[in-house]
């Protein structure tokens, strides 16, 4: 810890951060808010080694508010990197914060400025990989941001929605606890966008969740068997391949189940029929 911070943390003054720290993470200089979300990261482990719940609420609460909503894109940008950097300080408590970490962090993935949406998903990433099953509770939120990030312009946000998907995807799989039942609304939200990144992400989504043991597509599949069909005639031959790839998949598995759904079976009775 740098002396800095040993007198924040012995010393607490009106700010819950250091007037030098508070200059640096709304610096136009990429190198001088790094700096300073590193001195967060160091300051936030020390205050939980002396439990100060509420000088780290504190923290975060600046961050939020001061810093992430500011009209000064460089102060949102510090704002978002600084909660990246209390999270990855927080470590196994970071559940304890989630409610106060996040709002900020998914409003800036609406952000006009794209470098902005960028360290937005930079953050929800890093957050994302402390919290692991923890973030769960917040997948819909998570979700929703993911189809904005997906049809972005911007290729550098396309890439780390990216990389946040697929992160997103392994916590998702490694759980025991993912409500399904909960997700499938925002599915049928989306599963008809005509938007080509938005339909790969869903038919990303669908067969990753149907590879999960403790998940069964086939209850829900009455709710987005249409919207599949549909992708068929996308101009776009990988999104075609991808949705004939799904609904064949879940005809194998109709083939192999002892137990049919009514239903499952009257809807895939009156679709129109694969493409050859």
């Amino acid at each position: 810890m740098s002396l800095e911070n040993a007198d924040a943390l012995s010393s607490p003054s009106e700010s819950p951060l250091p007037p030098a720290i508070l200059r640096s993470l709304g610096d136009r200089s990429y190198d001088k808010r790094k700096n300073a979300a590193l001195e967060i990261e160091a300051l936030i482990k020390a205050l939980q080694e002396n439990n100060d719940t509420d000088r780290i609420c504190s923290v975060i609460a600046m961050l939020g508010q001061d810093f992430a909503t500011s009209t000064n894109a460089n102060h949102r940008k510090g704002g978002l990197i600084g909660l990246a950097a209390t999270a990855i300080g927080l470590m196994h408590d970071i559940r304890l914060y989630l409610d106060a970490l996040l709002p900020p962090v998914l409003h800036c993935l609406d952000d006009p400025e794209s470098r902005v949406r960028y360290y937005s998903c930079e953050s929800l990433y890093n957050i994302a990989k402390v919290a692991r099953g923890h973030i769960l509770r917040y997948f819909n939120q998570i979700f929703d941001g993911l189809c904005k990030l997906f049809a972005d312009v911007d290729i550098d946000v396309k890439n780390g929605a990216n990389l946040l998907d697929r992160l997103i995807k392994d916590v998702v799989t490694e759980s025991e606890s993912f409500d399904v039942e909960r997700f499938i609304p925002l599915l049928q939200k989306y599963i008809r966008r005509s938007n080509p990144y938005i339909r790969q992400l869903l038919v990303g989504w669908i067969t990753v969740l149907d590879s999960v043991p403790d998940i069964n597509m086939l209850d829900w599949l009455p709710d987005f068997l249409d919207g599949l069909f549909n992708m068929l005639s996308d101009s776009n031959r990988e999104i075609r391949q991808a949705a004939d790839s799904a609904i064949a998949g879940f005809l194998n598995e109709i083939k192999k189940s002892p137990l049919i759904n009514v239903t499952t079976k009257n809807v895939l009775t009156v679709s129109r029929p694969l493409p050859g």
